[in-house]
């Protein structure tokens, strides 16, 4: 009976937030929540979950369970906008999203068997694809890469695609391979260059490949390329400011320095500067 209590607890406090949220959209509730739509919350919704990332990076219990607050109002804030206009509501969104994890999870729900988790993102990108056949969502000419969004930032894409392509063992064998393509690919770029007229749109290319390949190896070596490359640029962050605090200290701004100067000045903070432990562990988001 206490148990059931407890839950009954924390449904009140759900249904609490909800009608909050209802509240602010209502007719005598906040201007600025009542003219939002799902676009113009788009935004909110990006930052967000970026915010989330760093708090996770950050390891700050206080700041993660605010940010995830800040994410589940996202949630709660479409689902009204949706429920005004007699769309659907949170509940309904809970209900498919309870619905879709029992039903793609056979090896835990079910009779199915699953050896490890490669072999759970197979069976779940096998049930996906049946879901879609269901609903006549199915291409003639489906690819498994159809479910990773064009719409995601270019490095996220990047890896979901490969991560996909490796469920079916077409991917470089160990990171090593992949910096032999780096290097691969380097030569190819230097080679555009150093032609009499570089096409741009070819260096471009060359440049892309070089990323993607890049993303593959922080794939391959266990780490988050976009995490990886947030440390690097918190680093670089760090290590500027340093360069304009030293010349401060001598009397000087940047536009009154100079590259020799500067570089010298890095250096110098780059070699007293302990290594930043990047928290970039690859993590296998659906």
């Amino acid at each position: 009976m206490a148990q059931s209590a407890s839950h009954a607890g924390r449904d009140e406090r759900f249904q609490a937030l909800v009608e909050v949220m209802a509240r602010l959209r209502a007719p005598a509730g906040c201007p600025w929540d009542r003219q939002q739509t799902h676009q113009t919350l788009k935004p909110y919704l990006i930052e967000e979950a970026y915010e989330v990332l760093h708090a996770i990076d950050e390891g700050d219990d206080v700041e993660l369970r605010k940010e995830l607050g800040d994410v589940l109002l996202q949630v709660v804030f479409h689902a009204q906008i949706a429920a005004e206009e007699n769309r659907f509501d949170v509940y309904d969104v809970i209900d498919a999203l309870r619905e879709k994890l029992i039903r793609r999870h056979p090896h835990v729900f079910g009779d199915a068997r699953a050896q490890d988790a490669r072999e759970v993102t197979r069976n779940w990108e096998a049930i996906k694809a049946q879901e879609k056949a269901a609903a006549g969502k199915a291409e003639s000419a489906a690819s498994v890469l159809d479910g990773v969004a064009s719409a995601m930032p270019a490095l996220i894409e990047a890896r979901q695609l490969t991560e996909r392509a490796a469920y079916y063992d077409f991917d470089w064998p160990n990171a090593q391979a992949v910096l032999d393509k780096l290097t691969e690919e380097t030569q190819e770029l230097r080679a555009a260059l150093a032609l009499p007229a570089p096409d741009q749109r070819q260096v471009a290319e060359e440049v892309g490949d070089l990323l993607f390949v890049l993303v593959n190896l922080a794939r391959k070596l266990g780490l988050d390329p976009e995490a990886t490359l947030k440390v690097a640029n918190q680093k670089f962050r760090r290590r500027f400011a340093a360069v304009e605090q030293t010349l401060a200290a001598q009397g000087k701004t940047l536009t009154e320095s100079n590259p020799v100067e500067m570089n010298a000045i890095w250096d110098a903070i780059k070699h007293r500067t302990p290594p930043t432990a990047a928290s970039a562990v690859d993590t296998h988001a659906r």
